[in-house]
């Protein structure tokens, strides 16, 4: 067995002995009264506000391609982000979605150190999208903890602010490196990225843009798991959802787990629970969540097989290179 298949092995002892973990500790009479209780249109209305949530995510990768000077036909980025998104979903593969995102774009004609830092810049405005909802929401949400999770909450909330910032700088500053570096490849690449940094967060409009879809987007997962609860009667509220789920998703970006599954469930009983919400309701909120992205993502499947170069392996090799 090679190093892949360990990881992808190691990972699905994760995701099944973090869930297994948590299914034993939850009341399953009252788990399964809540699933034959849920309410239908609700979970439709779910499905729906994940489509709108890949054009969402195709339109801020766009918009970032776009500020980088290198952007492609809408069409042709919806087709990559759907393949993108089925890897990340529905397939247990050492190859992330992101990795199959930068090959298909190589394979339009793009440089491979422009398709690396689009998508990387991709996810570096989602994480600042996260940080932002956080920070903004979090003096509205306290009022729903106790005391003693407040005083937690909100230097947490501090912290990750600072160190997003922080972090972006750094990215912007990678070209500084001192000279006598400059001849290795990854030093070079770094100070590509810095530039492609400062096209997209530096450019007063092309910023706004990107963090405004960034936070539009995060605001529909937030109704996503709320249309979720509603349906499970959880009594949760969209701001409960809006700001309890960028941690959730943060962690879920970990890469200890199948498409963060374990890990997923794990936090949102965590993180539910500072509201009262049972184990059993969190867990199964988060499994439906989980089974709804799958469900959407498989029309990605398609794309991928209708399209050329579906050869995992060249998908590897590319991102090896990078």
């Amino acid at each position: 067995m090679n190093k892949k298949w360990i990881g992808v092995a190691l990972k699905l002892l994760v995701s099944g002995g973090l869930i297994w973990l948590l299914v034993g500790s939850i009341d399953l009479e009252a788990a399964v009264d809540r699933i034959l209780a849920a309410k239908p249109w609700l979970i439709v209305a779910a499905i729906a506000a994940f489509g709108l949530q890949i054009l969402i995510a195709v339109g801020r990768w766009w918009i970032v391609m776009q500020a980088m000077d290198s952007s492609l036909p809408f069409l042709k980025t919806l087709g990559i982000s759907y393949i993108g998104l089925f890897f990340n979903q529905a397939l247990p593969s050492s190859v992330g979605g992101d990795a199959v995102r930068v090959y298909k774009t190589y394979k339009t004609g793009m440089p491979l150190s422009r398709a690396i830092n689009g998508v990387m810049l991709d996810r570096v405005a989602t994480v600042l999208g996260l940080v932002l909802i956080v920070v903004v929401a979090v003096p509205f949400f306290t009022e729903r903890v106790g005391d003693a999770d407040a005083r937690w909450v909100v230097p947490a909330a501090v912290l990750l602010a600072l160190a997003g910032f922080a972090g972006l700088v750094v990215l912007m500053f990678l070209d500084n490196l001192p000279s006598r570096f400059s001849h290795y490849r990854l030093v070079h690449g770094l100070a590509l990225l810095a530039a492609d940094t400062r096209r997209v967060f530096l450019s007063p409009g092309d910023a706004l843009k990107v963090m405004t879809i960034s936070l539009v987007g995060h605001a529909n997962v937030a109704f996503i798991v709320y249309l979720i609860a509603r349906s499970l009667d959880l009594g949760v509220t969209w701001l409960d959802c809006l700001v309890l789920m960028p941690p959730v998703l943060l962690l879920m970006t970990l890469p200890i787990s199948i498409a963060g599954w374990g890990v997923r469930e794990g936090a949102m009983v965590t993180a539910f629970g500072l509201i009262g919400v049972p184990g059993e309701g969190a867990l199964l909120l988060s499994i439906m969540f989980g089974l709804l992205a799958i469900l959407t993502s498989l029309p990605g499947g398609l794309v991928w097989l209708m399209s050329g170069d579906r050869k995992i392996e060249d998908v590897e090799t590319t991102d090896k290179e990078s």
